[in-house]
């Protein structure tokens, strides 16, 4: 009788025993799935799910011509599901609870200490920091520039100062957050693609994001001091915080939600209670402080929260910002995640990378080259597919073993996807993100690209952490424990 580690094992050796295709042969899917990415998503900007099984049934026949057939695609394709689905719930719990913290004033309580902060004086360096409390409170760089940002784009423009400063600020500080937060829905794919746990993710990631951080917050200080308080119209700002305060009750009780998930992350609760733990805090806010019904709660916890909820008229760039969450909003990413994995699992069986990409990885023998390698595939795919999430899993698996083998930690995987797709997607104007952001701000990205400062130091800092590791012993740079390598942990 087989255990089933020996049936895994015996399926590993009959694959690693095919002949692998011939080199001129295995560029034919490769040239597919290019064409079908490239023109598909990023020219074309057809669904990128269809486009991820379109590519999986390209390489699942290219499989089925080598001697590995749907069978076995599948079978792999449950392994990897089966190995993320708690990874998959936390995705949809994320949902929940960005629903419930709508609905208890949670966030709106946030925004408004955001706009409180701004003072003149320091516009750029303000900028950057409310954008960027905003975004890691709501866990969407979009929704922090589409509000927040374009009021702050109203007070630049009402000053006469620089807009593409302004806007490089923003920008900065809505990716801060889209990279930090827990709600954010690429710093949780990103984690899940890496087979990394999602806080575990977020903490490594500040070795890069806290210099990233210092820097820009150095650059736009000193690029404010021309800049001179004066009688300023502040109309914009005074207008949305009124209005916040308006449609809800804002007090500092209602920051006990994201206080259940800090307090939950820092003693190490699993994240899937700790995030349902926080969600029921926040819907019981919403009964009795907001005054919303039970019925209004629990349809913003699974289908999202609306504005329609609210009594009187709401302004457009709030419902902008406010009309999110609920289960439904992460059901395409949770689908998404089975067309990734898909892939993946066709993509392993056909024998394609480790044909092109072995002697590559092979070559890269120290850590700084193996992360400069994935940071700049990474930052090559994502202008060319201009979706986040296919660049995630398409990089692990390129580079996922090759940082195993090198007793690399999968955080650093993560933290290296998320330096070079999440951070300098909105840098080009052909991206999907970047047009967005130039749109919504009114600033053309290579203008404002110079001033988005966290953007791209990100990249930089991975890429000298990795390389000056030797020197440093390893500082930024996280090792597998010997248990994750299969060696007896140390007593």
């Amino acid at each position: 009788m087989q255990f089933p580690q020996d049936t895994a094992s015996a399926e590993q050796t009959e694959k690693r025993s095919l002949p692998q295709p011939r080199l001129a042969v295995a560029l034919i899917p490769v040239a597919v799935t290019v064409a079908i990415f490239v023109g598909g998503i990023g020219i074309l900007e057809f669904p990128a799910e269809l486009m991820l099984i379109c590519a999986a049934i390209a390489f699942t026949v290219f499989s089925a011509c080598h001697g590995v057939g749907l069978e076995q695609v599948l079978a792999d394709m449950g392994e990897k599901i089966k190995r993320a689905l708690p990874g998959i719930l936390i995705l949809l719990s994320i949902g929940m609870l960005i629903g419930t913290w709508m609905i208890a004033g949670t966030v709106p309580l946030m925004v408004d200490y955001g706009l409180e902060l701004i003072n003149p004086s320091y516009l750029y360096v303000l900028s950057f920091a409310v954008t960027a409390i905003v975004a890691t409170f709501t866990g969407t760089s979009w929704g922090a520039a589409g509000t927040v940002g374009v009021a702050l784009m109203g007070v630049a423009a009402t000053m006469d100062v620089s807009l593409a400063i302004t806007a490089g600020a923003v920008v900065s500080g809505a990716y801060f957050g889209d990279k930090l937060s827990p709600l954010s829905d690429t710093t949780n794919v990103s984690s899940l693609a890496a087979g990394a746990n999602i806080y575990e993710h977020i903490r490594h990631m500040l070795y890069t994001a806290v210099p990233s951080s210092v820097l820009a917050i150095v650059v736009f200080l000193l690029a404010g001091l021309s800049i001179h308080a004066g009688s300023v119209d502040l109309g914009v700002i005074d207008g949305t915080v009124a209005e916040l305060r308006d449609l809800f009750a804002l007090n500092p009780v209602l920051l006990l939600p994201p206080a259940v998930v800090l307090v939950g992350s820092a003693m190490r609760k699993p994240p899937l209670i700790v995030l349902f733990l926080s969600s029921v805090t926040a819907a019981a806010l919403a009964v009795l402080v907001q005054g919303f019904s039970v019925a209004d709660t629990l349809d913003a916890a699974v289908t999202g929260f609306t504005t329609d909820m609210l009594p009187g008229d709401v302004s457009a760039p709030l419902t902008e910002l406010l009309n999110r969450g609920g289960l439904h909003s992460m059901y395409s990413s949770a689908f998404f995640v089975f067309c990734a994995f898909f892939f993946a699992a066709a993509l392993e069986n056909s024998g394609v990378l480790r044909l092109l990409i072995g002697k590559l990885i092979d070559k890269l023998r120290s850590t700084g080259s193996l992360v400069l390698a994935t940071l700049l595939s990474g930052f090559t795919v994502i202008n060319g597919t201009s979706n986040a999430l296919v660049t995630y899993f398409l990089i692990n698996d390129l580079y996922g073993e090759a940082f195993k083998k090198r007793n690399l930690h999968p955080t650093n995987l993560s933290r290296s996807m998320e330096d070079s797709v999440t951070l300098t997607e909105v840098l080009m104007p052909w991206t999907v993100s970047g047009a967005f952001i130039a749109g919504t701000l009114g600033v053309a990205n290579f203008d404002f690209l110079p001033w988005a400062v966290f953007c791209w130091s990100g990249i930089v800092f991975s890429a000298l952490l990795a390389y000056l590791s030797p020197v440093t012993r390893d500082f930024g740079i996280r090792r597998l424990e010997p248990e994750r390598r299969g060696e007896p942990a140390e007593s």
